[in-house]
């Protein structure tokens, strides 16, 4: 009886595990030094929008940023860090967790229950 729970335990235990979540994922390199002065103000227009959208730039004000410092650091920004910027902007999430995380918590959560349930018998 002892070896089935050892066994049950050992499973438990790899579903638990299995259940993290890998969160890395592939970068877009960076750009090259020499970026055309058109590129540049391209992605700071795609960033600007984006930080000029009603619901953005509300809560960039519930944080204390006015729309004038905001365009300040955007234009401070290196170009690099710019075009990354404008590229990812539809990856940016808003604080909190994702759907896909909250499944891998549940399916963690799911799985210590029973490894409890089964430990206790």
């Amino acid at each position: 009886m002892s070896k089935s729970k050892s066994v049950l335990f050992v499973v438990a235990l790899l579903v638990v595990f299995a259940a993290i979540p890998a969160l890395a994922g592939p970068v877009p390199s960076k750009t090259a030094a020499n970026q055309s002065l058109e590129s540049r103000d391209a992605d700071l227009t795609v960033v600007r929008d984006v930080a000029a959208n009603e619901q953005v730039a509300a809560v960039l004000a519930a944080n204390g940023f006015t729309q004038e410092e905001v365009n300040q650091r955007l234009a401070e920004m290196s170009s690099q860090d710019l075009t990354q910027l404008a590229q990812n902007l539809e990856q940016l999430q808003p604080a909190g967790l994702t759907r896909q995380e909250w499944i891998w918590i549940g399916v963690g959560a799911l799985a210590a229950l029973i490894l409890v349930i089964a430990l206790a018998d």
